[in-house]
């Protein structure tokens, strides 16, 4: 296994999160759009896996907006693709 696929499954592992719906924008992102993305939205990508689950779930029902202008970004980009 190459260090992308390992990468991946850690990846995969962390967007499991309490709430099925959340694992499916999260993992959709993951398999559509990780491996053609920018560093920079990656790294936002994985500051949205450190953020807890109730927050996730009202930024993405749009109840709330993010902090900073590039989680609201990639936010928007879970949430319509």
């Amino acid at each position: 296994m190459n260090d992308d696929e390992v990468e991946l499954r850690k990846l995969r592992w962390r967007c499991r999160r309490g709430m099925r719906e959340l694992d499916q924008l999260l993992e959709r992102w993951l398999d559509q759009a990780w491996r053609q993305s920018p560093t920079r939205e990656r790294e936002v990508f994985l500051r949205l896996l450190d953020t807890e689950d109730d927050t996730l779930w009202r930024w993405f029902l749009g109840h709330e907006t993010p902090p900073d202008v590039e989680t609201a970004a990639l936010v928007e980009l879970i949430r319509h693709p």
